[in-house]
């Protein structure tokens, strides 16, 4: 059976070669930028190439800057988790690990929500993300390495096993961490600096990214690129990209399991995120429940068994230690839906409107933007 699955045009880029080409940008190696005595990689959390497009109005400086070659492809899923993983170890999910929002320990009933639950789950930054990050590498031969974020991240379980080795410095208001991305790209000759911004995803989860205030706060995003360029200097390069898009899901548009609901009948445990489930199933249980998920959900969503994900290269090359991560069946929204289990006691995720994860244009083509040497 074909899965007729969105594929990616020649020579798209990955996000997962943004890190390393910036790497061999310092020098001047990269077969993608102009070679930098520095680079600062800007990532805005939940700024879709798409989604850019339609606000431009709002980010007039940003949307100076691009052209149809000016966009990356995510990974799949298309989830920060994943995405930023895969940024800072330039591997793929089905090599470091980190195969969706909330995974199944192996052998376990355990699912880890895999930006937040590393240290309540006992998760070790070490293992359980399995490539060295880049920072480390980097670090350990010589090279200056910073993280500019906000202070809330300092020591958390995912930015020890994606981020080790660069030293952190942090700040809440996001123009004074831009000071200080510019600041420390100055002062450090062959300098490698990643600035993260996540104000306009946790905006978008909330209202939405068609709502007022997530145009708002692009503004404000926009203001901050502007700032950006203007401070670094001539020779240092920075590129402005994003871990995924997002598509607005109204909660007339979410599904809901119930009880009864036959989409449960032999699912053991439910991960992922509400656009791209991994369903771990009883012993025995997963052609039937592949089978239900196909004829119930097909016309709006691509169902799978793992191997068809494996072997259709969803998740990249995948490590024998990571199959076991990913659902034995997989779940990607096609359609403007988001899948949610009304069981659980806890129903504050369903409030969420802007949502993402799945193998759509929207969720998938991010900016790819140059700045300064780069440009």
């Amino acid at each position: 059976m074909s899965l007729s699955l969105p594929a990616d045009p020649p020579h798209a880029r990955s996000l997962t070669g943004v890190a390393t080409e910036s790497i061999a940008a310092l020098t001047g190696q990269s077969a993608w930028f102009a070679p930098a005595r520095s680079v600062v990689i800007c990532v805005v959390d939940g700024l879709g190439s798409l989604n850019l497009s339609a606000r431009k109005g709002h980010a007039r400086f940003l949307s100076s800057l691009t052209t149809k070659r000016d966009v990356a492809r995510t990974v799949f899923p298309s989830t920060t988790a994943a995405a930023l993983t895969s940024l800072l170890t330039g591997t793929p999910p089905g090599q470091h690990g980190i195969v969706g929002y909330r995974l199944r320990i192996p052998g376990t009933d355990v699912l880890p929500n895999q930006l937040k639950g590393w240290e309540t789950d006992g998760l070790d930054p070490e293992t359980w993300q399995r490539e060295e990050p880049l920072m480390q590498r980097e670090s350990r031969r010589g090279r200056p390495c910073f993280v500019v974020s906000r202070p809330e991240y300092v020591g958390t379980g995912f930015t020890e096993a994606t981020l080790r080795g660069a030293e952190f410095v942090s700040a809440v208001d996001l123009a004074e961490r831009v000071a200080i991305a510019a600041d420390l790209a100055a002062r450090h000759s062959g300098a490698l600096v990643y600035l993260y911004a996540p104000d306009l995803d946790s905006v978008g989860h909330k209202l939405g990214w068609e709502s007022e205030a997530w145009s708002a706060t692009l503004e404000t995003v926009d203001a901050a690129a502007r700032r950006l360029a203007e401070a670094l200097p001539a020779d240092a390069g920075a590129l402005v990209t994003a871990d995924h898009g997002m598509v607005d899901v109204p909660r007339h548009r979410q599904l809901l399991f119930t009880a009864d609901s036959p989409l449960v009948a032999g699912v053991a445990g439910i991960g992922g995120e509400p656009r791209m489930l991994h369903l771990y199933t009883a012993p025995g249980s997963a052609s039937e429940v592949h089978a239900e998920w196909l004829a119930s959900e097909s016309s709006r969503s691509w169902v799978m068994t793992r191997d068809e994900a494996i072997d259709a290269g969803l998740f990249g090359p995948v490590a024998e230690a990571v199959r076991d991560r990913i659902g034995d069946v997989v779940v990607a929204a096609r359609s403007a839906v988001a899948y949610y289990d009304d069981r659980l006691a806890d129903k504050g995720a369903q409030k969420m409107v802007g949502q993402h994860g799945s193998l759509t244009a929207e969720e998938r083509v991010v900016p790819l933007l140059r700045l300064g040497a780069f440009a």
